[in-house]
């Protein structure tokens, strides 16, 4: 392992104003976006790069247009010209008029024009990217392209040499100091030169030769300035194993320390108290249900704790496994919480069970089984009561939201944690929650399942099971996209279809109305609805500024059917069961993500009628429906262009929460579905989960072994890995429970 030499690490540590062309003024715009050292500047890679060999004059562009061809190409070529045209209305148009030597092509812009207009000068050099096609007045085009300013002095010394030009992003702090898109590539180039080579390596020379990674300062050298294609491909692929390795040694380092460092207790399945419940049941467990028991009941028996996270559908039966885990832990003489997210849900849990727990207590009377439910809006007298049944251990099952976080909630013998919706909660909220046991076995719910690459990331010190299985009674919701235009018609068949009994919801994105996004807002829409279409039918209100009393009084007499149709906000999104809600309409479905909408469809379909879930958007939106969608074969540009009608589409197309899920990463990216601050994980600046998934496994096996070896990271070859988790992953070690 390369010694760490003091004066090179000094001087790439030293503030970013000592490179060529920056200066204290300057420096202070880069502070402003995160680079503060060389270091950080040598590590400002750019976003893309320019391949010289990979662009077309624009005759042969028109060529490639004539042979039919469909892809994306770049031309480097100057503005001859720029047009504003009014179209009608608030609507306008940017054409820029572009030629080289060959020819002349027009870049057309409907959107964003004032900002466009005064980015393109006359006689100004760019590279140009997009989709060509031939115009109704027979011109070579391009519409809303991607583009890059070249300078006089880069046209000689990379275009004409066929080099590779990095694009770098240049932000409004930089420019705010005469910073653009050619000085920002100087400075890089001056950094790159004259600092580099001081990199020390921070991989040990064995994973080099066995993954066939770039060193270190070649990897720089050539993200920045690619002699080749391939070479930029190789430092890219350096970047993106490292970076992922060294999260995986923090996923590594948790399981470790949880499976090792901390003793569990062993809770058997004693009494006949678990087949007992399984009777008082109306129906029997499915097979994926008893699988993931047999998992959950192994960890339990073991001395070592429990650490699993429970992946399930909407409706495939999560809460009752759950619950038999804690009926295991009570029977065992000890404590067992059930956290949610929402105070209603809470309230909905508490009900629910203590209802079956009377009911086997009418078959078991040997073990009376007390229920207790703590929320943060409980008065103070109920709250008082309820903390003193949890100390005093009068309470077996306790249920309740983030109040269970409070200091003053002090239990007497809690050995099973079961947080529901695990990721709306953050991982210092359950740690918080689990120092309030010794030890305690953990089982964390998810209903909105996680792509294997996030569960291999964010979840991989995890034992996973999964209820794959949906319960035989089920019948399949039938969903369908609908434009606004069809609301009256819809209105009409929840008004003939309640004349059967059948109960509707109608969700709404706002509570009360926004001018400046136009969303339809439930309140108003109560008032409106009540007396046009549905003046006949009973109809309710439920949403989030409710206190959880009201909202749960609204929800039990919608369930005792006081109500027709209930109409809310995402209020409603987790945990309610209406077995006689089969209609779920929801309006600018647009505005949902993806999760979002499946768990809203999920609150349906719980009986034994035929549901369906009909999603209202703008009716231009419907404009973009594909033929015979498919996920799988949309491009990239694409889905960055249609990302709410392929949201939709894929709602009607595909019922599987885990195919949606794929799609959900595929379309917002990891970090959006669950953020870094819930994940105690830093950012990915280089990996894409998404696309890199071959790469992530390598380095998840690499680093499980290593920590399964070397648990300290003591030998020679790993301490390379201690001195830079240290260095740069300091907050995350926290996390990982290690020194």
């Amino acid at each position: 392992m390369a010694k760490v030499n003091p004066d090179s690490a000094s001087i790439l540590e030293s503030s970013v104003q000592y490179i060529k062309n920056v200066g204290p003024k300057r420096a202070e715009s880069f502070y402003k976006i995160g680079i503060k050292t060389i270091r950080d500047m040598l590590f400002y890679f750019p976003y893309k790069h320019l391949d010289r060999s990979s662009t077309v004059t624009i005759a042969k562009l028109y060529e490639y247009v004539m042979e039919g061809y469909d892809g994306e190409v770049t031309i480097i070529a100057t503005v001859k010209s720029i047009e504003k045209r009014r179209l009608g209305g608030r609507r306008e148009l940017l054409k820029v008029h572009f030629a080289d030597e060959t020819g002349f092509i027009d870049c057309v812009w409907f959107q964003g024009v004032k900002y466009f207009e005064g980015v393109f000068e006359e006689g100004e050099l760019f590279a140009v990217s997009g989709k060509p096609q031939i115009s109704q007045y027979d011109n070579l085009q391009f519409t809303h392209p991607d583009f890059d300013k070249i300078s006089d002095d880069e046209s000689v010394s990379y275009l004409n040499t066929g080099k590779i030009i990095p694009i770098y992003s240049s932000s409004k702090e930089l420019k705010a100091t005469n910073i653009g898109e050619l000085s920002l590539r100087r400075i890089v180039s001056y950094a790159v030169e004259k600092y580099a080579y001081l990199l020390e390596e921070t991989l040990p020379e064995y994973l080099l030769k066995e993954f066939k990674l770039m060193p270190l300062k070649d990897a720089v050298r050539n993200f920045h300035f690619p002699e080749n294609m391939d070479k930029l491909h190789d430092a890219v692929r350096r970047m993106k194993f490292e970076e992922l390795l060294y999260i995986e040694l923090l996923v590594a380092l948790r399981y470790k320390n949880y499976k090792t460092e901390l003793k569990g207790i062993s809770m058997k399945v004693k009494s006949g108290l678990v087949s007992a419940f399984l009777k008082t049941l109306p129906y029997e467990l499915t097979k994926a249900q008893l699988k993931v028991l047999s998992e959950i009941r192994k960890d339990m028996e073991a001395e070592k704790p429990m650490n699993r996270l429970l992946q399930g559908d909407v409706g495939s039966g999560k809460t009752i496994v759950a619950l038999i885990a804690m009926l295991i832990a009570v029977d065992n003489g000890h404590q067992a919480v059930l956290m949610a997210p929402t105070e209603i849900l809470a309230a909905q849990h508490a009900k629910n069970i203590s209802n079956m727990m009377n009911k086997l207590a009418e078959v078991f009377p040997e073990k009376k089984i007390k229920v207790s439910l703590l929320l943060g809006g409980q008065k103070k007298s109920e709250k008082d009561k309820t903390l003193e049944e949890i100390e005093l251990q009068e309470a077996d099952i306790i249920i309740g939201t983030h109040a269970l976080f409070e200091e003053k909630v002090k239990f007497k013998d809690l050995k099973l944690i079961i947080v529901d919706e695990q990721h709306r909660f953050g991982v210092q909220q359950r740690g918080r929650l689990q120092q309030k046991g010794v030890t305690p076995d953990i089982i964390v719910m998810s209903a909105t399942p996680i792509p294997r690459t996030l569960t291999m990331t964010l979840y991989g010190d995890l034992d996973v099971s999964i209820i794959d299985e949906m319960p035989k009674n089920r019948i399949p919701i039938q969903t369908a996209l609908r434009g606004e235009s069809k609301l009256p018609e819809i209105y009409k068949f929840i008004a003939d279809k309640s004349k059967e009994g059948v109960q509707s919801f109608i969700v709404y994105p706002l509570v009360e109305e926004s001018e400046k996004l136009e969303l339809k807002s439930a309140e108003k829409y109560y008032d409106d609805l009540t007396n046009t279409y549905l003046k006949d039918l009973n109809v309710g209100l439920i949403h989030g500024r409710m206190s959880w009393k009201q909202k749960e009084e609204v929800m039990y007499q919608f369930l005792n059917k006081m109500y027709d149709v209930l109409i809310a906000t995402t209020v409603i999104e987790v945990g309610i069961d209406i077995p006689s809600a089969n209609i779920m309409v929801i309006n600018d479905a647009h505005r949902f993500g993806l999760s979002q909408l499946h768990q809203l469809r999920g609150r349906i379909g719980r009986g034994k009628e035929e549901s369906f879930c009909i999603l209202v958007t703008r009716d231009e939106l419907l404009k973009y429906r594909m033929k015979n969608f498919n996920i799988d074969f949309v491009n990239q540009a694409k889905i960055e262009k249609y990302k709410s009608s392929i949201r939709l589409q894929s709602m009607a197309k595909y019922t599987d929460g885990f195919k949606l899920a794929e799609i959900d990463l595929k379309l917002r990216g990891p970090g959006n579905i669950f953020g870094t601050q819930q994940s105690g994980f830093p950012d990915l600046k280089y990996a894409d989960i998404t696309k890199d998934a071959e790469i992530l496994i390598s380095a998840k096996n690499k680093a499980f072994e290593i920590i399964g070896k070397d648990k300290s990271l003591s030998l020679p070859d790993n301490k390379i890995f201690k001195e830079n988790l240290h260095k740069y992953y300091a907050a995350s070690l926290n996390y990982a429970n290690i020194a």
